[in-house]
C-alpha cells in the first residue's frame, strides 16, 4: 500500500479536518483517505464537450435567439 505527505497544509484545513474526522469518529488520517476514496469514486458524466458544459451552465440564465444572418456566396481564392 503507497503512503503520501501532505506539506504545507495550513492551519484551518487541519482544523476542519480534525473536527469532521472527530465527528465521524475516525482518526484525521482516516478521514483524509475516506475523503479520497469518495472524490475519485465519483463518476464523471463523459461530458468533455465545452460547448455543452457552457450550455448547462448557463441554462439557468435563459437562452437568447438570434436573427438568421443573411449568408453571402462562398468566395473563390485567387490563383497566384
Amino acid at each position: 500500500m503507497a503512503s503520501i505527505t501532505i506539506r504545507r497544509l495550513d492551519e484551518s484545513t487541519t482544523a476542519l479536518l480534525r473536527v469532521r474526522a472527530a465527528r465521524n469518529g475516525r482518526s484525521i488520517e482516516e478521514e483524509a483517505r475516506e475523503i479520497l476514496r469518495a472524490a475519485l469514486a465519483e463518476k464523471r458524466t463523459g461530458e468533455e464537450n465545452l460547448a455543452v458544459s457552457i450550455r448547462r451552465r448557463f441554462a439557468v440564465v435563459g437562452g437568447v435567439e438570434l436573427a438568421d444572418l443573411p449568408r453571402e456566396p462562398m468566395r473563390c481564392f485567387p490563383n497566384w
